[in-house]
C-alpha cells in the first residue's frame, strides 16, 4: 500500500511497483546489462541520493551528488529488504519534495551532479526514472507508450539532464580536433531537439523544426532515443541520414 501523500509526489510509483511485482528479481529487462532486480537497485539509489541532497539544502548544509557506487548497499540485501528499503526511500523523498515545495521558490538553484537545477527537479527527476524504468521491465506497452509521450518527459530529458545524457556517448566517438556530430531528432508538431558534439563539449537544446532530420519519430520513442534505449518495433522511426550520420548521432545518444 502506498501512501496517499506519496502517490501524490510520485504518481507514477504505483505504475512501476506493479511492473515489478509481476516479474521475478532475476528476469532480464530492457536494460542490456540489468535485471529486475538491478533496477530496483538503482532506483533505490536514486530516490534516497535525490532525498539525500535536497533535505542537505533544505537543513543548510549542502552536500555533493554521490556517484553510482551509493548502489553498493543495496546489492548486499535480500530482495524482501530491498523492496522495503525501495519503499522508505521514495517516501523519504516525497516527504522531502513536499517541505521543499513549502519552503523553497520554485525557481531555488540547488547544486546536483556538478551542476544546479531548480528545487521543483528532484521530485520530477524521480518521476521520469520511474517511467523510463518502468519501460525497462515492461516494453512498450499502453501505459509505458503514454507516459513517455507526455511533453514533460522530452522537456525533461533535454532542459534538466540533457548534458549529462550526451556524456557518455560523446566519450565514445573519435571527435578529433576538428571532428563534429550534428543531428536533429524530429517528432511531428513539436520542436526539434537538436544534439552536437564536438571536441571541446556537447549540447542539446530545443528548436524549432527545419532542414532535414536525423531521425524522425513519435515522442516517446525520442525520448527512448535520448536515454541510449530503443524500442521494440524499429519501424517507428525512420531517417534519410545515411547510415555514417545516422550510426554517429546514435553512438552520441550514449544515454546513462
Amino acid at each position: 500500500m502506498i501512501p496517499s501523500r506519496v502517490e501524490e509526489t510520485l504518481p507514477e510509483l504505483a505504475p512501476f511497483v506493479h511492473a515489478v511485482q509481476a516479474r521475478r528479481p532475476g528476469d532480464g529487462t530492457w536494460c542490456e546489462a540489468w535485471t529486475v532486480r538491478d533496477v530496483l537497485i538503482h532506483q533505490a539509489g536514486n530516490a534516497e541520493e535525490l532525498a539525500r541532497v535536497l533535505q542537505a539544502f533544505l537543513d543548510g548544509a549542502p552536500v555533493e551528488t554521490r556517484g553510482f557506487d551509493r548502489e553498493a548497499p543495496y546489492r548486499r540485501i535480500s530482495d524482501s529488504d530491498l523492496w522495503s528499503a525501495f519503499l522508505d526511500r521514495c517516501e523519504r523523498l516525497s516527504e522531502t519534495a513536499a517541505a521543499a515545495a513549502q519552503d523553497l521558490s520554485p525557481d531555488t538553484e540547488v547544486r546536483w551532479t556538478g551542476r544546479t537545477v531548480k528545487a521543483p527537479f528532484f521530485a520530477e527527476h524521480m518521476r521520469e526514472e520511474l517511467i523510463l524504468h518502468r519501460w525497462d521491465l515492461t516494453g512498450d506497452d499502453r501505459t509505458a507508450v503514454r507516459c513517455l509521450t507526455e511533453p514533460r518527459m522530452t522537456e525533461h530529458s533535454v532542459v534538466s539532464v540533457g548534458a549529462p545524457l550526451l556524456a557518455r556517448g560523446r566519450a565514445g566517438l573519435d571527435l578529433g580536433p576538428e571532428g563534429r556530430v550534428e543531428g536533429r531528432l524530429r517528432t511531428p508538431g513539436a520542436d526539434d531537439v537538436v544534439v552536437s558534439a564536438d571536441a571541446d563539449g556537447g549540447s542539446i537544446r530545443l528548436a524549432p523544426a527545419e532542414g532535414p532530420a536525423a531521425i524522425e519519430s513519435d515522442a516517446a520513442v525520442r525520448v527512448l532515443l535520448l536515454w541510449g534505449r530503443r524500442p521494440a518495433d524499429p519501424s517507428r522511426w525512420h531517417s534519410d541520414a545515411g547510415p555514417e550520420a545516422l550510426r554517429r548521432v546514435r553512438a552520441l545518444l550514449g544515454g546513462y
